[in-house]
């Protein structure tokens, strides 16, 4: 299962959802970061955000594997439609996870993100929205 969050990979609601999916039956899943840029800096250099990005990977990572989760973590181009294609590529995943931030504060949200993954995979799309 293809898991794709930014910001909002080390969330509860996350993490949450991940050990459900996990409690139904055997389950594997990659966790893809773009490494986007926040506020200008993504104005001023696309690819700023990939330091930030990585150690998000990394502590988000830590925190499932404790949980008790199978899961690998991939870093991603800065563009997120981008960065799932480039996953989608190369493996095979029956559904994706994406994590986002609240209405009004996520830019995922507002590029219509889940819906545009969906029509460019064909996989099924669940959203999982953090608090923070």
């Amino acid at each position: 299962m293809l898991v794709v969050a930014n910001r909002t990979a080390e969330s509860p609601e996350l993490l949450h959802v991940l050990r459900e999916r996990a409690s139904e039956g055997s389950a594997d899943f990659t966790l893809l970061v773009p490494s986007s840029a926040h506020g200008i800096r993504w104005a001023t250099d696309m690819h700023a955000g990939a330091p930030e990005a990585k150690r998000r990977l990394e502590r988000a990572l830590r925190k499932m594997q404790a949980a008790g989760l199978t899961v690998e973590g991939r870093l991603g181009d800065p563009d997120p439609i981008a960065a799932v294609q480039d996953v989608v590529n190369f493996a095979t995943f029956d559904e994706v996870i994406v994590s986002t931030l609240p209405h009004g504060v996520s830019r995922w949200l507002g590029l219509d993100l889940p819906r545009r993954i969906e029509r460019s995979t064909g996989l099924p799309v669940r959203q999982v929205t953090a608090s923070r």
